[in-house]
């Protein structure tokens, strides 16, 4: 057991989906929240980064700071997701031995596994064949990640564990199209298509790979969860326990928006991995279930959306 109670914490990435998601649910604990804004200090910089973590010395970090996009923006900036995600992920874990951090949880991605992985995804099939080209880049930082926290927990003994969520969504999420992941890309061109009375709203590929997909409130409370109560070296799933065709995805989106049209398949672009459902048993029997059902998380997001700049 660990407690994070009275604890000086850093979110890593609190601006983003994840780590907004993380400091909403760390509010109902006691503890000091504390953050590194970009202005303050670029995390892919080594001597900014060691330098904040020197004069801060957090006792706990989240570490949810990444670069992060679909399929689209993974196949036109591959270098960029290598490279600037790897340099944050270094930078914090070793600042974070440094100055003898107490706990860190890092969040990778289901990307990590194979592309033809045995479904339910099991945290033994990460490195057991090959992985999506599409965004094998992202991917191969994340499985760094995972790697240099195994790596700091057996040569220095240090608390550093990993959490490997499934496909997110929700509040604060990317609507922007060109770098958007696919439910807040369906959400924003339905709502368009709504709004401008379009007939119909293409798809990308044959709309027949699944997908699970889990709000990020309840990662948030998985993150929490875990830092609190696991300390291993292996990494841990986070999922919601079903998946969904993109199909059956964009129809539930389209019903939940109010689009009445047609959806029609774009067959000439990627479909991606057929299959990505995670095995989330070993966090499960430790006592954790996701709570936000799809229907109701999606609902919700498409209400953020309407408030935010996304929908002007």
């Amino acid at each position: 057991m660990y407690t994070l109670d009275r604890k000086r914490i850093f979110v890593a990435g609190h601006r983003g989906m994840v780590g907004s998601a993380i400091v909403r649910r760390l509010e109902r604990i006691d503890c000091d929240i504390i953050y590194a804004d970009r202005a303050q200090v670029d995390l892919r910089n080594q001597a900014q980064c060691f330098q904040w973590f020197e004069e801060n010395k957090p006792d706990a970090v989240f570490l949810a700071a990444a670069k992060v996009g679909g399929i689209l923006a993974n196949d036109s900036l591959p270098a960029e997701f290598l490279y600037d995600n790897m340099m944050i992920e270094a930078n914090v874990i070793e600042a974070s031995r440094q100055v003898d951090v107490e706990k860190l949880l890092f969040l990778g991605s289901s990307c990590i596994y194979p592309k033809f992985a045995q479904q339910p995804i099991s945290e033994e099939s990460l490195l057991t064949g090959s992985l999506e080209p599409t965004n094998e880049w992202y991917a191969i930082a994340k499985i760094a990640g995972i790697k240099l926290c195994e790596s700091y927990r057996k040569q220095y003994g240090l608390d550093f564990i990993s959490a490997m969520p499934t496909n997110l969504y929700g509040q604060n999420d990317n609507f922007d199209l060109r770098s958007s992941h696919v439910l807040p890309a369906l959400i924003r061109k339905f709502h368009e298509a709504k709004v401008a009375g379009s007939p119909a709203v293409e798809i990308w590929g044959t709309g027949l790979p699944r997908r699970e997909f889990l709000h990020v409130d309840d990662l948030a409370d998985a993150c929490v969860f875990l830092m609190e109560n696991y300390s291993d070296g292996l990494h841990v799933n986070v999922g919601f326990g079903s998946d969904i065709s993109i199909i059956e995805l964009a129809e539930l989106v389209a019903r939940i928006v109010g689009f009445a049209g047609r959806i029609e398949r774009d067959e000439s672009k990627p479909d991606g991995t057929p299959r990505k459902l995670m095995s989330s048993d070993r966090l499960n029997a430790m006592g954790w279930h996701a709570r936000i059902n799809l229907e109701a998380g999606i609902a919700d997001s498409y209400a953020w959306f309407l408030e935010s700049k996304w929908s002007d």
